[in-house]
Order: C-alpha cells, then sequence, then structure tokens
C-alpha cells in the first residue's frame, strides 16, 4: 500500500457538485492499493498514521499526532499511486489492485484507521470522479509505502 499524507488546515472530497467529505484540521489521505497488500499492509499504516507527529505543538514544533489534536482524516482511493512511469510516457496501472480485491481492503482501511483514531473518519466514494480540494498546511506531505516502511 502507497499513501500520501497531507497536513490541511481544510480539505474536501465532491462528487456531482456534492461535498461528500469536509474536514477542518487533520490530514488527507490518499491510497494506492495493489494485489500484493494484505491486512498487515493496513494495520502497519493505520498505526503509523494515527500517530505520526507531524502537527505543531505549544512551540511549533512537529511534536503532536492528528490523535493529540483530535483532528480529522478523509481518506481518499488513488489507483494512480500504483502507476508504473519506467517505459514511455504513458502511466501503467497494471500493479493497481482490481475493484474486487482493493474495495474490501480500502473498507479495512477505513474502519482500521477509525479503530486507531477512535472516532468515525469521512472517505470518498471508490472509483468515483471526484474532486478533491484542500489547503494544504505548511505545507506537510508525506509519502509512505508498507512494502518498504517507509
Amino acid at each position: 500500500m502507497k499513501v500520501v499524507l497531507q497536513r490541511v488546515s481544510q480539505a474536501s472530497v465532491t462528487i456531482d457538485t456534492k461535498i461528500v467529505a469536509k474536514i477542518q484540521n487533520g490530514l488527507l489521505v490518499l491510497l494506492g492499493i495493489e494485489d500484493a497488500d494484505s491486512q498487515e499492509d493496513t494495520n502497519w499504516l493505520c498505526q503509523k498514521i494515527a500517530n505520526l507527529r507531524i502537527f505543531g505543538d505549544e512551540n511549533n514544533v512537529m511534536n503532536l499526532s492528528v490523535k493529540d489534536i483530535d483532528g480529522e482524516i478523509i481518506v481518499v482511493s488513488q489507483f494512480t499511486l500504483q502507476a508504473l512511469t519506467k517505459k514511455g510516457n504513458r502511466p501503467s496501472y497494471i500493479k493497481a489492485s482490481k475493484p474486487e480485491i482493493a474495495i474490501p481492503l480500502y473498507e479495512s482501511f477505513v474502519t482500521q484507521l477509525e479503530t486507531e483514531l477512535g472516532k468515525k473518519i469521512q472517505t470518498g466514494i471508490f472509483g468515483a470522479d471526484m474532486k478533491v480540494s484542500l489547503v494544504n498546511d505548511g505545507p506537510v506531505t508525506i509519502i509512505m509505502d508498507s512494502k518498504n516502511k517507509q
């Protein structure tokens, strides 16, 4: 699994002109799933995301997690994170999981992240054409890959 985390002061997901998710301070999580991913990947990433200290403390030092600040999270499925760009100029998405594999892992990821965070999180809609808006706070953007534990 690959994720792109963005610390945001606000973010939203719109589908067909309807806002389906909207948060203030927290994280926008873009999630890319491949066939080799498992519950182990989900568990590792969710624990890291919930506890990653990337929010400012009273001295404005990145020392607090999204849990510590009682922040919010939006998770958006993003198959293009699995793009292969080595050959040619057209990305290949062969590594991205098909819906029958990706949807259960996506749902498990959301459930596990809710457990780690201790509250409901918001999502886009898997497979939908989504418009994602955000104000990246910092900017702080972190890329994590469960296969490399990075």
